[in-house]
């Protein structure tokens, strides 16, 4: 049975558990999903310089775990290591951001983006630019400043959430509306019921996609180098 392998690239195991509950819902039949944790790093992927070190731990769990797995999905809103991952790991490689970017883009014209924090958006907008989606995109409704649990953020800011959404709906013109971020996995399916457009998960979407992709070679490029100081794991992803 095929396998798709699922890092959320924070250390919460709450949002771990979160993560893992969306990606198995999305999972199509005949295919099976594993989600994992990075093993070191903060507990919440927040700033530019988050994102940076979250990277090289995103890159180690999917290295841990080379050769159990023909897909794999960075569940991190961001996206932290994905390019590295594309270039190293020979399966199919994609993040949240870029699925839900790209799944939002053809469900609607232009597609909003909602998160609980407004801190998150600098580093949305620098990942919509790297995918070349900015004009996509109608706009940003974020939350106020958060410093609490984010394994259970998605409940306690879900009234909010769904006005976020209306209003970029009502307000921005979005045809289609992103639920960013690993916190928010499954909050999408909760809400679209009270939502005339498509809602998106980028777990979901970045897990349907990564099923549809296997058997797709990924870009390994074969560079024997060098490689000081990392996980025997990641040092293999250079020697092999």
């Amino acid at each position: 049975m095929p396998k798709i392998l699922v890092v959320n690239s924070n250390t919460t195991e709450a949002v771990t558990a979160r993560i893992a509950l969306a990606a198995e819902a999305a999972c199509p039949e005949g295919v099976s999903v594993h989600t994992v944790s990075a093993p070191f790093g903060l507990p919440l992927i927040v700033t530019r310089a988050d994102w940076l070190v979250a990277g090289p731990a995103t890159l180690a769990a999917l290295a841990a775990h080379q050769g159990e797995y023909d897909a794999a999905v960075i569940a991190c809103f961001g996206d932290p290591g994905l390019d590295a991952a594309k270039e190293l790991l020979g399966v199919p490689v994609l993040g949240i951001s870029e699925a839900a970017f790209h799944a939002a883009s053809m469900l609607g014209r232009r597609f909003g983006v909602v998160s609980f924090t407004a801190a998150l958006q600098p580093m949305f907008e620098d990942c919509l630019d790297h995918h070349g989606l900015r004009a996509r995109c109608a706009g940003f409704r974020m939350g106020p400043g958060f410093s609490g649990d984010p394994g259970s953020v998605a409940e306690e800011r879900q009234a909010l959430l769904l006005d976020l959404v209306r209003q970029s709906v009502e307000l921005d013109g979005a045809e289609a509306v992103i639920l960013a971020g690993g916190p928010l996995a499954g909050v999408a399916a909760r809400l679209q019921p009270h939502v005339a457009v498509p809602l998106v998960d980028g777990t979901a979407a970045a897990v349907r996609l990564a099923a549809a992709l296997i058997g797709m070679a990924g870009r390994r490029v074969a560079r024997p180098r060098p490689l000081a100081g990392y996980s025997a794991e990641v040092t293999r992803l250079y020697q092999d």
